[in-house]
């Protein structure tokens, strides 16, 4: 298999292919409610709704990076981490909104991956596309025992 034929797969592996090592991200909030989505292990500590958006921001810091766009083009203000539930907005259409979201820059980043790596651009990227492959796969988990901290 060429690189960027293997880096094709593991973006799509770490976001929503069946995998032999557990859930990917998507398999992750598979069946997750708002409610679910908003809960705290503790004070200070993010929620899987919080790190399924950092995951979401990252893919498209690294698409950014790779079409030359501008920074601070993200569709919601700030970067890295976003409070969630908004203030008022703990509901189910928010929650799937999110979660759109993610979807969205997902396919936005394996469309540029696509087009990148039948360039000679490529190689400067691949840290990058793998990289954010396995942090789809780490996230996944984190959300996982995240899950069965609330007893879920």
């Amino acid at each position: 298999m060429d690189s960027a034929k293997l880096v094709l797969a593991l973006l799509e592996e770490g976001y929503e292919k069946k995998t032999w090592h557990g859930p990917n991200l998507k398999q992750s909030i598979k069946g997750v409610t708002a409610k679910q989505a908003a809960w705290r292990p503790g004070p200070g500590r993010h929620n899987i709704w919080e790190v399924m958006l950092h995951a979401a921001y990252w893919k498209y810091a690294v698409r950014r990076r790779i079409e030359g766009g501008k920074r601070g083009s993200f569709v919601l203000k700030g970067s890295n981490f976003f409070a969630r539930p908004e203030k008022g907005k703990s509901n189910d259409a928010a929650w799937s909104a999110d979660k759109e979201l993610l979807e969205r820059e997902h396919r936005a980043l394996l469309a540029t991956a696509a087009k990148l790596l039948r360039t000679p651009r490529a190689a400067k990227f691949l840290p990058q596309l793998y990289g954010i492959a396995y942090h789809d796969i780490y996230h996944a988990g984190q959300i996982r025992l995240l899950r069965r901290l609330m007893g879920r």
